[in-house]
C-alpha cells in the first residue's frame, strides 16, 4: 500500500471524494490514527515454511521451476505455501517487466520499496535486485491482525533472513533518502482504493509522494510502478509527468501463476536532467 499526507491537492475533486466517501474516511481516519498512537508489538512473527508446493497446475509448476532455476530461490522454504506463490507472482511479474522493456539489469546499489504493507514481497525484490541495501517504507505499518501481531511485527520475520535489509513505518512523503531503484506496487491515485484499504482520504497525495520520488531518486536511477490497469497507469504517468520524471515505456503484463483483471501495468521512470 502506498500513501502520503495531503498537501493542497484537495483542490482537485478527482482526490477529494463524494460525500459518502468523506464519511468513510473520517471512521477510517480515527482508527489509523488510535493505531499508530498504540503502535503495539508482539514481536517478530514467523511463518511455517511450507518446505514443497502442492497443487500446482501444469503452468504453475512449470513457470515457478523455471524462476527456480534461473533466480536460484526457493521461497518455500522460509514462507507458507501462499505467502509463497504471491512471492513467486511478483518475481514473474518483474521478469516479464524486465524483458519486455529491455531494461538493463544490474545489481547493487540502494531499493527503496514505496508502501510495503507487511512487506511479505521482500524476499522477491532482493531476489530481483540483489541489492546493497533494501528498504521497505510503509504508512500503515502498526495494524494489527487478527491474531495479535502487527504488519511491523510480520515484516520483521520477513527480512530477518535478508542482510542490509530495513522496514520503516513512515509516511515516504517525509522519508528523504537517496535511491537507485524505487519501487511502489498498485499507488494510491484516486479515493476507491485508499478506502478499500480502510484509510483516510488524508493519505491520498500523488503529487506530494511521486515529487518525494523525483526527489529521492538519484542520477541514472530507476522509479518502478505497477497499476491496476490502463486507466490507473494513465492518471499515475499524468502525476509522475508534473513532477519531472521521465517515462522510459510501460507494459501489460499477464501472470500465469495468479491471472487478474485488470491486467497489471509496470511502467518505468528516470529522473528528468537538472
Amino acid at each position: 500500500m502506498l500513501a502520503a499526507s495531503s498537501t493542497g491537492e484537495g483542490a482537485d475533486p478527482s482526490l477529494r471524494g463524494s460525500f459518502q466517501q468523506r464519511v468513510r474516511s473520517h471512521y477510517h481516519a480515527f482508527w489509523y490514527h488510535l493505531g499508530e498512537r498504540f503502535a503495539w508489538s508482539r514481536g517478530i512473527y514467523r511463518e511455517r515454511p511450507a518446505e514443497e508446493l502442492h497443487d500446482l497446475s501444469g503452468v504453475q509448476y512449470e513457470r515457478i521451476a523455471s524462476l527456480q532455476r534461473r533466480f536460484r530461490i526457493r521461497f518455500e522454504q522460509r514462507a507458507t505455501q501462499a505467502t509463497a506463490l504471491r512471492q513467486y507472482d511478483y518475481l514473474d511479474l518483474l521478469d516479464q517487466g524486465w524483458s519486455a522493456l529491455r531494461l538493463p539489469r544490474s545489481t547493487g546499489g540502494t531499493v527503496q520499496d514505496i508502501g510495503s504493507s507487511n512487506f511479505w514481497y521482500a524476499p522477491t525484490l532482493y531476489t530481483f535486485f540483489r541489492p546493497t541495501k533494501l528498504i521497505g517504507v510503509e504508512v500503515e505499518g502498526h495494524r494489527m491482525y487478527i491474531n495479535g501481531y502487527s504488519r511491523h511485527d510480520y515484516a520483521q520475520g520477513y527480512i530477518q533472513d535478508l542482510s542490509n535489509t530495513e522496514f520503516h513505518v513512515q509516511d515516504y512523503r517525509r522519508y528523504c533518502s537517496p535511491a537507485h531503484i524505487i519501487t511502489a506496487w498498485y499507488p494510491f491515485v484516486t479515493p476507491a482504493p485508499v478506502l478499500a484499504w480502510r484509510l483516510p482520504l488524508s493519505l491520498l497525495s500523488p503529487l506530494v509522494l511521486f515529487s518525494q520520488v523525483a526527489r529521492n531518486l538519484q542520477p541514472h536511477g530507476l522509479f518502478l510502478m505497477v497499476n491496476q490497469g490502463r486507466e490507473e497507469a494513465t492518471i499515475a504517468a499524468s502525476w509522475c509527468g508534473k513532477v519531472g520524471l521521465i517515462s522510459c515505456g510501460s507494459c501489460e503484463l499477464r501472470s500465469s501463476l495468479r491471472p487478474r483483471l485488470p491486467l497489471p501495468v509496470l511502467s518505468c521512470w528516470i529522473r528528468s536532467p537538472a
